[in-house]
């Protein structure tokens, strides 16, 4: 889920990209890279970490592989990114942290937007079917042959139904 998100404080809203609900769980291929010794060896393979992070999008490029060198150079000499995901998954408390945002969601009244990939291969669509019964004001777009990852795989689409959501919210 990629959206606006009082995290404490009703009165603010803060970006959140996150799972959505206790029922989500990461995928066995991230949570590998959190166990000791075997995510140390994983990590050290920029690459496997980068395609590992593919693997939850479609990525509309237009020559794949040429398009992702550009994005992969920079982390081929290094195996910080694979230390940060390390890391990360460690020291991620995913059960806590849901349960902390759904509880913050029961006083939700805010108009909010879900635009989701229907092509993600993590995180299945019934997940937003059931976190909408929660929310009154929630408009949910499903966004065809988009994965986990829609601001990426599909900018285009993510923008057809942002800027219409946002209009909305203008007007009334």
């Amino acid at each position: 889920m990629d959206g606006l998100f009082p995290p404490l404080d009703p009165s603010q809203e803060g970006k959140l990209n996150t799972p959505i609900g206790q029922s989500a769980k990461l995928p066995w291929s991230i949570r590998a890279f959190g166990i000791p010794l075997l995510g140390d060896m994983l990590t050290q393979d920029p690459l496997l970490v980068d395609r590992t992070l593919e693997t939850g999008g479609t990525y509309q490029l237009k020559d794949k592989d040429l398009d992702l060198q550009v994005y992969r150079r920079p982390f081929l000499t290094t195996s910080a990114t694979g230390r940060a995901l390390f890391a990360t998954v460690q020291n991620l408390s995913l059960p806590e942290v849901t349960k902390e945002l759904e509880a913050g969601l029961t006083t939700w009244e805010r108009p909010t937007l879900i635009a989701w990939g229907m092509q993600d291969r993590w995180l299945p669509f019934a997940l937003v079917e059931t976190f909408c019964q929660r929310l009154p004001k929630a408009q949910v777009v499903k966004l065809q042959q988009v994965g986990y990852y829609p601001q990426q795989d599909w900018p285009e689409k993510v923008q057809e139904a942002v800027i219409p959501f946002l209009r909305k919210l203008i007007i009334v």
